[in-house]
């Protein structure tokens, strides 16, 4: 299969999923966390396909692997949200393992797409 968009992207796709499932989570926060950890967490999740498709959409490698590096910083920061929360006791332990094994996977496509490109630079 060819990659004409983003969008064909599987990392891009289970990213978008994460995205999904991190508001689902959230959504049960307290509402006194509304602009606080459910916002940075929420955020953070987002980053993450939002760089992979503006990366994907650059005109230069060179960005496109700074966009990447960004989404990982981003899949870092999501991580630690997502700990904060277990900790504060607003995520369920199997909650909080789902998301942060999503997120472990997505790291590891991250980094392998990071690997193909800058093995196939010219």
């Amino acid at each position: 299969m060819s990659i004409k968009s983003y969008e064909d992207l599987q990392v891009w796709q289970v990213a978008m999923d994460l995205v999904v499932d991190c508001y689902w989570a959230t959504d049960g926060f307290p509402r006194d966390e509304r602009f606080g950890i459910t916002s940075q967490l929420r955020r953070a999740a987002v980053q993450i396909p939002a760089n992979i498709a503006e990366g994907h959409a650059r005109s230069h490698r060179r960005e496109y692997l700074n966009f990447l590096s960004i989404a990982q910083g981003s899949a870092a920061e999501l991580n630690t949200h997502l700990r904060i929360a277990q900790r504060l006791e607003f995520l369920d332990a199997p909650t909080a393992r789902k998301l942060c094994q999503s997120l472990d996977s997505i790291g590891r496509m991250l980094s392998a797409l990071r690997n193909a490109l800058e093995r196939s630079a010219p």
